[in-house]
């Protein structure tokens, strides 16, 4: 039994990486990488095709409180997660480089001014959250070298991670869905207020701290490092191709969903 306690001991230590991992990493885009992101994804789409369907011709009111429970649950989740860190780190200040300013971390901001606040604060906000949701899940998950590639795949930092970047993902189906998402033109210009205020605070954190948040002082092995190697890195011009490449991303996703309606509309017709 005293055996048995041991091993499940160390397991849980080499989980949670309380004295480093020792294991091997399988690797980014190894199998294994890709069977448990995959879980999550179908996880994800599966449930919130489940509830989206169940509240799709509810109130708006009714609506919400999934958005307002989401909000709470996945904030509580980064919370939990920062201190825990900050704990296996031994150093109560390591919360200055796990801000929620990265481009996964917009959810964790926008989500709970979506569900907690009105008029067209609340619409562009789940607007917001619609458009980069599911963005976030799928890049921030496939595409997460930085974390696959160092980390044995079974550990409490990719568990963590995946499981917020689903949530963000369920958020932006969910809101889809039950058509929470109104996509006004007059509300574009507060999506893009949204985001060019999101990466003015991640840049000056950039500066004072210094961390990388927001792709906005390297590329970290994205596409954008094809724009950091055209303009040699500069800390202005690269910055203002990420924040510009964004707001043509929220341009372009509000144009095809527009040209989408109008078909639809037309074959009603």
């Amino acid at each position: 039994m005293g055996q048995l306690m041991q091993k499940i001991g160390a397991g849980l230590k080499e989980f949670f990486g309380i004295d480093g991992f020792n294991r091997k990493p399988e690797g980014f885009m190894s199998w294994q990488h890709i069977l448990l992101v995959t879980i999550f994804m179908a996880g994800m789409i599966t449930l919130a095709i489940i509830i989206g369907r169940r509240y799709k011709n509810k109130s708006d009111k009714v609506k919400n409180r999934v958005i307002v429970k989401t909000a709470i649950i996945l904030d509580s989740i980064e919370l939990a997660r920062i201190i825990f860190f900050c704990f296996r780190e031994h150093d109560p200040m390591y919360w200055k480089i796990l801000l929620p300013l990265f481009l996964c971390s917009i959810p964790l901001v926008v989500l709970p001014i979506a569900a907690f606040s009105k008029g067209r604060l609340k619409e562009a906000s789940l607007d917001f959250v619609f458009i980069f949701g599911l963005l976030i899940a799928f890049m921030g998950t496939y595409g997460a070298g930085n974390i696959f590639g160092v980390n044995p795949v079974l550990c409490f930092d990719n568990i963590v991670s995946v499981l917020t970047h689903s949530i963000s993902g369920f958020a932006a189906l969910y809101i889809g869905i039950t058509g929470m998402a109104k996509m006004k033109k007059e509300n574009i210009g507060i999506s893009f207020a949204i985001l060019t205020a999101y990466c003015a605070l991640a840049y000056i954190a950039d500066i004072i701290i210094p961390y990388n948040y927001m792709f906005l002082m390297r590329g970290d092995g994205t596409p954008y490092d094809i724009f950091y190697n055209l303009v040699n890195g500069n800390k202005v011009l690269y910055p203002l191709i990420v924040v510009v490449l964004f707001l043509i991303y929220i341009s372009l996703f509000y144009l095809v969903y527009f040209i989408i309606r109008k078909v639809r509309g037309n074959k009603k017709k």
